[in-house]
Formats: C-alpha cells, structure tokens, sequence
C-alpha cells in the first residue's frame, strides 16, 4: 500500500532558515532539512499568557540521549527548567532488567543547555559526584557524550546504593535528521521544537568497574529539545534503535514515535523511521495501555499498544521495569515514567514495505505534567 498519500504536505522537508524566530516575532513551525543556526526561543514575543519578561523563565531546555549496547540501556539527560536544572542518568540492565538512576536537581547554573548543535557548542551538567557533557558538532553529523558518575543511585525505585558508571564515546550520525517545530496553542506562539538524530557510537562504557560492549552494534540517538510546555501537559514516546532487514540486507534502522500536544497531529508531529542515509515519515500514533504506567510498580507487568489509523504502525511494547520520578506539590505535579522492554509488530514505510520489529528493545516515556 502507498502510505505516502496519508502524509501532509506539511510534514516534508523545509530548508531550514538561520533562526527559528522570524523577524515578526513569531516562529517558524514545520519540519526541516538541517539544525538551526540559532535557537533563540526567548525572542518570540509572548508565546504564553506570562509576560514577556518571564521568557526565560518559562522556556524548558534538554539535551537527552539515549545509547542502546550489548549489556544494556543507557538514558542520559541535561535539563534547563527556567528556576532549576535537571541532571538525569538511567541504566537499564537488559541482563537482569534492573534499573540504576541517578537523579539530581542541581541549581540553574550547573544545567546549562547549549546554543545549538553547530561548532562545538557544549551542553554540561554537574554536581557533587555527578557529571554530563556533550559537545555537538552536527554540522558535521558528529558529537560525543561524557558522563561521570561517582555517587549514590536508586535501585529499581527504591533503596540506594553507591554506584559508578563512566561513558566516553564519540557519535556519527548514520542517517537524516528529524528536525520539526510543532504550535501547541492555537493562539499564542508557543512551540515545541525537537531534533532528533541516530548515530553510531564508539568509545567506552564502564558500569562499577565492569567494561560493556561498544563495538558496531552499540547505537546512540540525540534529542535536543526546546519548548514552551502549557501548564497541564502529557506526552507519549516510544523509540528503537538496531539493525533490521532493509531490502534483503540487515541495516542499521531506528524509529521516533510521539504523541503530544500538537494542535495538529498530522499536520505536525515527529513520526518517522531512519534508515542508512535516509528517513521515511509516519502518521500520527495513539497510545493505549493495558493497566496505567504506575501500576507496573506494584503488579509487575505492563503492555503498551501503539497504531495508526491506516495500518502503518502497528507495535506491542512489554515493558520489563520502569524508571519512576514522581513529585506532587500543590501546583506543580510531575508523573513522569520512563519504561524498557522489548517490541512486538511492525512499521511501514510510505512505500509499503513492512519491518518487523520482534525482539528489538523498547523505550518509552509516558509523561503528565502539572507546572
């Protein structure tokens, strides 16, 4: 079947301009060919109900990534929350399925969030035992990820142990960006903008002392992300990366998959599958669960189901243990799940071509947030 016909004109690739902010104020919304030059956000004039001298305070800021090797799992973060910073370590064992975190709220001058992707721009994190660094280079398809850990983690959600974990590699990107901008409000600017990239990695991962696999298999995908959130929001994410069978020969293959608060779902979202060298869009998702996220912790399993409505994605997603960061503060409320496990099913391509995704890993994020 031609998938190509479900997606909107506005989905294809723009050329992307030197900034995201257009010279009215407002933002460029679309999906685009390479990173921008300048991401300055705080320019756009008042893409929220705040006034414009709360910009700043108001704009979230990360850089996450996530690294997938023989051993296991790692999901690393460096947030700028406007007031606080984020540093954000998750390792998932696939051996044992255990889940080691380290979580840290550290003071807004030790999250600090890079410019953009382009020239050597650094994003750093860092506390007490507790260090992130990326150094991007897209403009060249190249980063790399330093992370240095020497300090106390959860465990599975609860007791906490001392732990170390070293990550030293260097990425090149495999495939075409996925660069959108997406509006979350009808009638103030506000955006939602995210770049995404699969690479290669190589270099070195050492957990407490015991050397992981890097080697061809070891895949890493970068997620710059910048936006304006409402002050009630949810999203959905789901994402793979590995090798699979790609007219008759096994390649490199990882897929994005999203559900937001896009004002328009097919108009804007981030769907899609990388290939070598290549992307091929997908239409809009929806999520559904068999029992809520948080209830993994107590009864021990979890099934989530991911389609489209056209038959091009059709995933089941078994989740084997989840990474909980829960905070319930009056106004401010945060559920945030970060889910590993293994996938089930299918995605096409727009040409029609079915992969079947049976045994590669899952990650996911079911997100609810109240700030």
């Amino acid at each position: 079947m031609d998938f190509s016909q479900f997606i909107s004109d506005e989905r294809r690739l723009r050329s992307t301009p030197k900034s995201i902010v257009k010279s009215d104020g407002t933002c460029e919304f679309g999906t685009f060919d390479k990173e921008f030059e300048d991401l300055s956000l705080t320019k756009i004039k008042k893409p929220t109900y705040a006034p414009q001298c709360m910009n700043k305070l108001k704009l979230t800021l990360w850089e996450a990534s996530e690294i997938v090797f023989n051993e296991g799992v790692i999901l690393v973060a460096v947030s700028d929350m406007g007031v606080f910073g984020k540093v954000l370590t998750v390792f998932f064992d696939k051996r044992d399925k255990t889940v080691y975190t380290w979580d840290y709220t550290v003071s807004h001058k030790n999250a600090n969030v890079s410019e953009n992707l382009i020239n050597g721009a650094i994003t750093e994190g860092f506390g007490k035992g507790v260090s992130v660094k990326y150094v991007n280079n897209f403009q060249d398809g190249k980063a790399s990820i330093k992370i240095d850990l020497k300090a106390n983690c959860k465990i599975n959600n609860k007791e906490k142990a001392y732990r170390e974990l070293s990550v030293n590699v260097d990425l090149t990107r495999l495939s075409l960006p996925s660069v959108v901008s997406i509006p979350f409000d009808a009638k103030k600017p506000r955006p939602l903008y995210s770049q995404k990239d699969l690479f290669k990695a190589e270099g070195s991962i050492v957990f407490n002392g015991e050397a992981m696999t890097v080697d061809s298999e070891t895949l890493a995908i970068i997620d710059d992300h910048r936006g304006y959130y409402p002050r009630k929001c949810h999203y959905d994410w789901v994402t793979t990366m590995g090798r699979n069978t790609v007219n008759g020969e096994k390649q490199y293959f990882a897929f994005n998959l999203t559900r937001n608060q896009s004002i328009d779902q097919d108009k804007w979202n981030e769907n899609l599958i990388w290939f070598e060298g290549a992307t091929s869009f997908l239409t809009p998702v929806t999520f559904e669960r068999d029992v809520p996220t948080k209830d993994f912790l107590k009864v021990g399993h979890a099934i989530w189901t991911i389609r489209d409505e056209h038959g091009m994605v059709d995933i089941k997603f078994t989740i084997d243990n989840v990474n909980a960061m829960l905070l319930h503060a009056g106004i401010v409320n945060i559920d945030y799940f970060i889910t590993f496990g293994s996938l089930e099913g299918y995605v096409c391509d727009e040409q029609g071509n079915k992969y079947i995704l049976d045994g590669m890993v899952g990650i996911g994020e079911d997100k609810s947030l109240l700030f």
